[in-house]
């Protein structure tokens, strides 16, 4: 087959040049048109139940994802100067297209019983501008001070710090106009700094998903240049050749284009796991033509025949590297098997364009060195490489001549790797990836230190009949419910249908603070028909936002803070047990929702989803190793080496404190993926030298090993430095993931230059039997090539038979 198709190659190379510029340059033209994604993908499957209460809890009661805080420490907030300054920066943000309402402390408004029309009345606290000090601590001591409905929820009293609550327009939050929403918001802010010395905060759930948007927009570009600026200077380091580097640059760099303009195609938006694709891509798409150019170089010194070379590359390095990028392939499509949108979309466009990168090279290399002149001298010296030459020739003694020690060492690292993963935590954090000293991490943490957190947490029940929640006995346990939640430090103090019921009481009784409290039977039939006679919309309708039509169903929503999936595991299930014991299961539907739930549900479904990945993909390589070489005894020979540098990873991580999470448990399958390509390069050659040498198992290890392995260490030192670019990314588990990939991509090559090497020595004839001399990888003879008599690659240039 591959005869065939070097012969297509060299013979059509203008006409597939001309093809593959037009399908690259639709590529480009799509790509243009693709788009961040500002939201969280769901980690949960639509079929789970979680999800499920989640989007019915959305349906009732609305998103409650699209609220942005902003918080302040200020000592002198109850000033004239200072609270005018506040009402001007809040007057400010209502003008911004794009921002529904904005609430905060110089928005607080109080009920005032109207005894004629036995009605509340709203009227707000504060006026818009005030003269006199005197009159704003009147106001502050003598009415806000008294209504314990706002206190802990827009301010912090011990600590004088103060929270201003900003509802976006949907519609903007899901186009690109977001951006500069937020810009407008913080340009507000900035205003409103500069005027009064004070330092805003800001955080909510659409505020860190814009802003983490933005980051990995600004990462995906850098990371591009990386990827090629060092894979560039390394190429160049290995073959000292300009016309290497460019002609390995322009592969990969078409590849990009491909990724961008598939991705677009798909319709899929940039997610800071598909955001990485295109540096994949780089990393991933040297390695082809680091082996293509080491055997053209190796074929030409031979004899010189720069088309015998390239027809030679094609045929022997084509089948195994095609092999090779399927392997890589199917690390990364196992993830659609996950159910999980942002994996499955990665695990999608990453498989397909890795063998859309073998594509381009295995078109692209000969094609290109088919026009150039036959390299110099100077070129092919790096075969020559004495430090390589020496390593390859140290290996080879160790495989020989050391091979219990090797054994020991390896048996030392495996016990060494099963306590290390022992040590090993679970547990993801909603800005866990994100620096400590990031202001967007710190100013989180200023809302959970002041205000308990700001990640949704809600808990909906319902009645068994319509009107159930408005009934005192409900409210009571309601009441009851909040007050044995109050027990747990990470949640906020709540805002529910009670606190509304106790707001309207104290203005019953003519808003005397004692009276904040659950209402009686007598007393919720006065105050629901004074609250009944409301004028609707608006504040004067807040209670609304906390019942549905029927009044069957209501919520109580907190805040919490991020404390990791772990630990949200154990409050999650806390809080369901309290839940029963007040709202009996046989009476009583509750759920306990919201975007924090989700997210610890989806992440600890997600790592389980991924360990079912990892077995998949190293299940689904096995089978390609039984296709490709016949032999079972081979395929747990081939994988030995690559599952010792996965365990040590793994160790690392135990013994370094790195928790597994989404963005770490990605390394395994896609390390796995690519660490077999070494083992499948190896093995090809191995196969190949045992029949040119009558199936002499030390002669074939030892000449397959001196040719591979100085390919296998290029492209391992490549994809490590590759890899090693994610390292300056400002996401812990972006960096975490390129670490520990190259970490175990360095492992897997010392693993397969010497383990695997030792143990066909070992096992020798027990596992090189009569079915592994039959393979799926086809046997060349060094002398048998392709008829190229009418083979015409330029005008009065007829290729010779090279026979």
């Amino acid at each position: 087959m591959w005869t065939g198709i070097a012969r297509i190659i060299l013979k059509n190379r203008i006409l597939i040049l001309i093809v593959l510029f037009i399908l690259t340059a639709f590529m480009g033209y799509n790509a243009k048109n693709i788009r961040m994604s500002y939201q969280y993908a769901p980690l949960l499957p639509e079929d789970d139940p979680a999800y499920k209460q989640y989007e019915a809890f959305v349906k009732i009661f609305g998103n409650e994802g699209n609220l942005l805080v902003v918080g302040v420490k200020d000592n002198d907030f109850f000033t004239v100067s200072h609270f005018n300054e506040w009402n001007e920066f809040t007057d400010d943000l209502k003008n911004i297209k794009g921002v529904k309402s904005v609430f905060s402390v110089s928005q607080a408004y109080q009920l005032v019983k109207n005894k004629k029309e036995k009605k509340f009345e709203v009227k707000p606290v504060f006026p818009d501008h005030l003269t006199y000090q005197y009159d704003l601590d009147s106001l502050d001591n003598d009415v806000f001070r008294k209504l314990p409905f706002y206190k802990n929820i827009i301010y912090n009293p011990e600590k004088d710090v103060y929270l201003l609550a900003i509802t976006l327009d949907e519609k903007i939050l899901h186009s690109p106009e977001r951006v500069g929403l937020v810009k407008k918001i913080k340009a507000a802010g900035n205003e409103y700094e500069k005027r009064t010395g004070n330092k805003l905060h800001y955080s909510g759930l659409p505020y860190i998903r814009i802003v983490t948007a933005e980051m990995i927009k600004k990462e995906l570009n850098m990371f591009i240049f990386l990827a090629l600026g060092i894979t560039a200077l390394i190429i160049f380091l290995f073959f000292r050749s300009f016309k290497v580097v460019l002609s390995s640059m322009l592969v990969v760099g078409t590849a990009v284009i491909w990724a961008l303009g598939i991705q677009a195609l798909f319709g899929y938006k940039v997610t800071i796991l598909t955001g990485m694709i295109p540096p994949l891509i780089i990393v991933i798409g040297i390695p082809n033509t680091v082996f293509l150019l080491n055997k053209y170089h190796q074929e030409y010194r031979k004899h010189n025949n720069k088309i015998k070379s390239l027809q030679r590359v094609i045929r022997k390095i084509g089948n195994a590297t095609f092999l090779t990028n399927l392997t890589t392939a199917s690390g990364f499509a196992t993830f659609i098997f996950t159910s999980s949108k942002i994996l499955v979309e990665f695990g999608i466009v990453a498989a397909i364009n890795i063998m859309v990168v073998f594509i381009l090279s295995i078109l692209l290399i000969p094609i290109i060195f088919s026009f150039l002149d036959g390299p110099k001298e100077r070129h092919v010296k790096h075969l020559d490489n004495r430090v390589m030459q020496r390593i390859v020739d140290h290996l080879v003694r160790i495989s020989l001549n050391h091979r219990a020690a090797v054994y020991s060492i390896t048996g030392i690292v495996l016990f060494l790797g099963i306590i290390g993963i022992t040590r090993i935590k679970t547990t993801g954090y909603m800005l866990d990836d994100i620096p400590h000293d990031n202001t967007l991490y710190v100013d989180l943490k200023f809302f959970e230190k002041n205000f308990n957190g700001i990640m949704p947490l809600e808990i909906m029940i319902e009645a068994p009949k319509s009107n159930g929640v408005i009934q005192a006995s409900f409210l009571r346990k309601m009441d009851k419910l909040q007050r044995k939640l109050a027990q747990y430090p990470e949640l906020s103090t709540p805002l529910s249908l009670v606190q509304v019921i106790k707001f309207a009481r104290q203005a019953f009784y003519n808003g005397k603070e004692k009276y904040y409290g659950v209402p009686g039977t007598q007393e919720r039939n006065f105050i629901l028909s004074y609250v009944g006679k409301m004028k609707k919309g608006g504040q004067s309708d807040i209670a609304s936002s906390f019942v549905d039509s029927l009044k069957q169903k209501t919520r109580i929503s907190y805040r919490i803070e991020d404390v990791g999936s772990t630990e949200m595991k154990k409050i999650d299930k806390e809080i369901r047990a309290v839940l029963d014991t007040v709202f009996t299961p046989k009476k009583y539907k509750t759920y306990v929702t919201g975007s924090s739930v989700v997210f610890f549900k989806g992440t600890d479904y997600l790592v389980k989803n991924l360990f079912t990945s990892l077995i998949l993909a190293i299940l689904l390589i096995a089978s390609f190793m039984a296709w490709m070489f016949s032999s079972k005894r081979m395929v747990v020979v081939s994988l030995i080496p690559n599952l010792i540098p996965l365990i040590m990873t793994a160790a690392l991580m135990g013994y370094f404190g790195i928790s597994i999470k989404p963005s770490t448990i990605l390394v395994f399958s896609i390390a796995f993926g690519i660490s077999v390509d070494d083992t499948i390069h190896f093995l090809a050659k191995y196969r190949q030298e045992l029949d040119e040498t009558s199936w002499s198992i030390r002669a074939g290890v030892v000449l397959a090993l001196k040719e591979t392995g100085v390919s296998m260490i290029y492209t391992s030192i490549i994809l490590f430095f590759g890899f090693g670019v994610f390292s300056v990314s400002e996401f812990g588990g972006t960096v975490a993931l390129g670490v520990l990939v190259a970490i175990t991509l360095l492992f897997a090559l010392f693993s397969n230059l010497i383990l695997l090497p030792s143990l066909l020595l070992t096992l020798e004839k027990s596992i090189t039997n009569q079915s592994f001399k039959e393979p799926l990888l086809q046997i060349y003879d060094e002398d048998e090539d392709i008829e190229l008599d009418d083979l015409r690659i330029a005008k009065n240039d007829t290729v010779k038979n090279i026979n």
